[in-house]
């Protein structure tokens, strides 16, 4: 059973309960035709059993009443709107079409008719897919992070094998020198634990400054050598 379809039998129960007498009509083209004494939350739960439908939250976030009529449209806008829904208002294959996007709203409105298990089920699906982005989004930041670390590493290690190539590391202040030592001892180090290792030990900033001159003097030999 789709999640819609969920829905319209929870408020079908919960109606039922309410008033073992009660029944939907099968006709909703004449607003004076619904049963007596509904309010509005009933009303438009009356208009969602018969005309509407709810996408599965963990696909997308839509929910529709599909009316006969214009008028019939902006009476169920307005009730509605009394109740502080932004609704959206479209024609589709003749029909009038109120409809909801937000997602927020969406749940809001499952629990005015009185679908309010269906609205918990939704909300926990939202705060699920939520937990989920957030993790995805921190996972894809370390990713990125790592992949940026690794480049930059071989990229210090290519410019350092290159100086030992042509000259070699002697030739280096010992600063530079111990730096690309390190460097080359440990190539899957971050700069903190670069400088942690340091004798003495550097900061990020100290270990980044003497990688770059590194990079600088690789690339002056390459420029020099054509």
């Amino acid at each position: 059973m789709s999640f819609s379809q969920d829905v319209k039998r929870e408020i079908q129960e919960r109606l039922t309960k309410k008033n073992e007498g009660f029944t939907f009509s099968q006709n909703t083209n004449n607003i004076n035709r619904m049963p007596e004494g509904e309010d509005c939350a009933a009303t438009l739960a009356y208009f969602f059993v018969q005309k509407g439908s709810v996408n599965d939250p963990n696909a997308s976030y839509h929910l529709e009443i599909a009316c006969d009529s214009t008028d019939e449209a902006e009476i169920v806008s307005e009730l509605m709107g009394q109740q502080g829904f932004n609704v959206r208002m479209t024609q589709r294959k003749g029909k009038s079409i109120v409809y909801l996007k937000d997602r927020e709203s969406i749940a809001d409105f499952l629990g005015y008719i009185g679908a309010v298990s269906s609205m918990m089920a939704m909300e926990n699906s939202l705060i699920l897919k939520d937990v989920r982005n957030s993790v995805n989004r921190k996972v894809n930041f370390e990713a990125a992070n790592i992949e940026r670390t690794v480049g930059a590493a071989m990229k210090d290690i290519e410019d350092i094998r290159y100086i030992e190539s042509h000259g070699g590391l002697k030739q280096l202040p010992a600063g530079l020198r111990d730096m690309a030592e390190m460097r080359i001892e440990y190539p899957d180090a971050t700069l903190q634990s670069l400088g942690d290792n340091m004798d003495p030990p550097l900061g990020k900033s100290g270990v980044n400054h003497r990688l770059r001159k590194l990079s600088e003097m690789a690339e002056t030999l390459r420029d020099n050598n054509g």
